[in-house]
């Protein structure tokens, strides 16, 4: 595979959706249909079924990983793998990181136990590279709060210690994988973080901005 993958991570309300769109924009025109977008869970037909369950059904936190790990399967084999075996630039709006953040940290099941059977899941698929978009749970929470009042969904509506916990894996993930992990500062005015994630895209894989 010589394309591209590169993950967009962070806690909710760290704005990275909406900075996703904004680069979409940006090289859409440029790249064409070299250019792949797509989100978890979701990003193909029955991995959007799963997103449905999860997002609007209460259940046992380990049925959820469960579910999550395996949307995440079929949006990979379905969607990412066949792009990238095509040469193309893949950008995801979350992966594997969210469930060790959320599941593993969030709802106390375990890092590595999520972190494995994401691993089985995805038979060792890793993005090439991650944006981290970091800004304070409190910052975050609030957003949510402001922006996204009409859509908020069950998994919104968390303890603040849950959220911190979040947040703190998401730290940690950064910090043990510095090749693959860039930490963005998420507090800043759009147009900056915008203008932060084009130019590590662009300093990491040169070839697509030629």
């Amino acid at each position: 595979m010589d394309g591209q993958f590169i993950t967009f991570e962070g806690n909710d309300g760290a704005g990275k959706t909406t900075v996703l769109n904004r680069i979409i924009e940006i090289l859409q025109p440029k790249l064409g249909n070299q250019l792949v977008t797509t989100r978890e869970p979701g990003g193909n037909l029955v991995s959007e079924k799963i997103r449905n369950i999860i997002m609007n059904n209460e259940m046992d936190a380990r049925t959820e990983a469960l579910l999550f790990a395996a949307a995440r399967r079929e949006h990979l084999v379905r969607k990412i793998i066949p792009a990238l075996e095509q040469h193309k630039l893949v950008l995801c709006d979350r992966y594997v990181d969210s469930s060790v953040a959320y599941q593993g940290a969030g709802r106390k099941i375990g890092k590595k136990q999520i972190a494995d059977m994401n691993q089985f899941a995805t038979n060792h698929v890793m993005p090439n590279l991650t944006i981290y978009f970091d800004v304070p749970v409190e910052v975050g929470l609030k957003r949510i709060m402001q922006h996204r009042t009409n859509e908020i969904n069950r998994l919104d509506r968390q303890q603040h210690d849950f959220y911190i916990r979040v947040h703190d894996a998401y730290d940690e993930i950064a910090q043990s994988n510095p090749k693959r992990v860039v930490k963005v500062d998420a507090t800043k005015p759009v147009n900056e973080v915008v203008a932060n994630v084009l130019k590590i895209i662009k300093q990491r894989f040169p070839q697509y901005f030629e």
